[in-house]
């Protein structure tokens, strides 16, 4: 790991961390990070919290990409043929669970990519997530899901209304207060329960831990 990643790193983890005990104190299980725009950094924090959360407890822990961003997780992984989230939600017939559940050696979590977004057409259905959230928390101690940004995507307020917990991701000097705001409002007026935010200083990059373990 170079300096200037060993340095974003540094100034980066604390939110997470403090995320992570909130997470932990108040026994939550599946958390949505999710912000007022898209460029936040939810991606970053996603990973971070990810990873935070699987060195803090015993149980497994799964990422969900639901981003539908050119630069999602899925993308940059390489993993953009394999079956998903949106398969398990969308398609008529879907895959077994296990088929789309990535798992590596060296990572502390599993990884669950996007899945064929082209293949489906239409909203998510609150009863197909259900279901799979219901079978994800036999197999997970927590899942910390990739999410769209509340304005970018239709289906982020509904996702966040069937989560234990919402995270906001802020990007200083870029997210206005007002638009921040009017997020935490969105947020409340769908139910969706928020249990904090993560300020997010620094531009996008992906942790060179992420590659150096896959």
């Amino acid at each position: 790991m170079d300096g200037s990643s060993s340095q974003s790193l540094a100034v980066q983890r604390p939110s997470e961390n403090n995320l992570a005990a909130i997470v932990l104190d108040q026994d939550l299980k599946i958390i949505l990070l999710t912000a007022a725009n898209s460029g936040s950094g939810t991606t970053t924090s996603a990973l971070m919290l990810a990873g935070e959360l699987a060195r803090s407890c015993r149980g497994q822990v799964l990422l969900i990409d639901a981003s539908l961003s050119k630069e999602n997780l899925t993308q940059n992984f390489g993993l953009g043929q394999e079956h998903g989230f949106l398969d398990l939600v969308l398609a008529e017939s879907p895959p077994p669970l296990e088929r789309c559940i990535e798992a590596s050696a060296n990572l502390p979590f599993h990884f669950m990519p996007l899945g064929h977004y082209w293949q489906h057409n239409g909203r998510l259905s609150p009863q197909a997530v259900e279901q799979l959230f219901s079978k994800l928390r036999e197999h997970y101690r927590f899942v910390v899901i990739d999410g769209e940004a509340i304005y970018a995507n239709a289906d982020t307020l509904g996702l966040a209304a069937l989560v234990d917990g919402v995270a906001l991701v802020v990007r200083g000097e870029e997210t206005r207060w007002e638009v921040a705001q009017a997020a935490v409002q969105r947020l409340t007026q769908a139910n969706a329960r928020l249990i904090g935010s993560v300020f997010n200083a620094r531009r996008y990059y992906m942790p060179k831990w992420v590659y150096d373990n896959l």
